[in-house]
């Protein structure tokens, strides 16, 4: 891969077994000791997810994206893409970049997991605090299914991104909004997506769930967590309505799917609840204007989180 095609605040940093595509956003830092952002995307998901929170950062904090192994200017990991493996080579790019300074990391969905594997491959002590963006708890998978077979047999054919309400509600510019949505159609982004989410996605929770990190809160001590709860009834829900529309599902399937919608929240506040037993220092906030993808909708509660890890260092150890 040419490195002509990186924007002029990305460069491909060699991991030892293969590159990936770091992009540096905002100032440089004063000193070593100053906190930088680090932002992780979800399954299925690169670094242009979080546009419009970077932006809305401005020239306020140092903050770094990346695509993962296989996404958009990275180059393909020999290494399946389990969220182990994929902390393992996040902790690469981190050392070969390289980034000294404490770090605060921003994830969304399945980098909650990726984040707790983090912390569980390196420890904690260059983390100076954590954003949880409706974030996947290792649970998570006991509990709610946002794959279940029923759910998208009554959205089949159904554009996600319109349907989620992404498509009218987004926070990005015109062009940040055509650059996210023309990277997935590409064949190197679905191969990735593939072996992802269809390969490794699952798998991943019980590998982290077998490591109890959970017996061993807080597991990092005083030190500020974030925790941003998205509100999952209203993707499903304009999945549902979406569905329908189109003459979806059997009236067993639409009614099943009806009572999903009805407990999805709750059961996802309660898992928002348990990362706040990560740190003795914790806060919890709802997006009651987003879905899912709130980095997306209201990237400005991200901000907020950010603001708040900071705000809030002075007091932690």
């Amino acid at each position: 891969m040419a490195s002509s095609t990186l924007p002029s605040n990305g460069r491909l940093v060699n991991i030892g077994t293969h590159s990936l595509a770091l992009y540096t956003n905002g100032p440089d830092s004063s000193s070593s000791n100053e906190p930088v952002v680090v932002f992780i995307s979800g399954v299925a998901s690169d670094a242009l997810n979080w546009q419009a929170v970077v932006r809305l950062l401005g020239t306020s904090l140092r903050s770094y994206t990346y695509d993962r192994s296989g996404y958009r200017n990275s180059e393909p990991s020999p290494l399946a893409p389990s969220a182990e493996n994929v902390a393992l080579e996040l902790s690469l790019l981190i050392d070969k970049a390289p980034i000294l300074n404490p770090l605060i990391l921003v994830g969304h969905s399945w980098a909650g997991v990726i984040m707790y594997e983090y912390i569980a491959l390196k420890g904690t002590n260059q983390i100076a605090g954590l954003v949880f963006v409706d974030a996947n708890h290792e649970t998570a998978p006991l509990v709610m299914d946002p794959n279940d077979p029923i759910l998208w047999a009554v959205a089949a054919n159904v554009d996600p991104y319109s349907a989620w309400g992404l498509e009218a509600e987004h926070k990005f510019t015109q062009e940040e909004w055509d650059a996210f949505k023309a990277v997935k159609t590409t064949e190197k982004h679905k191969l990735i997506v593939h072996k992802e989410d269809v390969e490794n996605y699952i798998p991943s929770f019980e590998t982290l769930r077998k490591k109890e990190l959970s017996k061993k809160q807080p597991l990092v001590g005083n030190k500020p967590v974030y925790v941003i709860g998205g509100t999952r009834s209203r993707d499903w829900s304009g999945l549902y309505k979406a569905g329908v529309a189109k003459g979806n599902g059997t009236e067993e399937q639409k009614s099943y799917v009806r009572e999903l919608i009805k407990t999805i929240d709750a059961k996802n506040k309660d898992l928002m609840k348990e990362f706040l037993k990560l740190s003795t220092r914790s806060e919890l906030v709802f997006a009651t204007e987003s879905g899912h993808f709130v980095q997306i909708t209201q990237p400005e509660i991200v901000v907020d989180g950010v603001n708040w890890v900071l705000d809030n260092l002075s007091e932690s150890s």
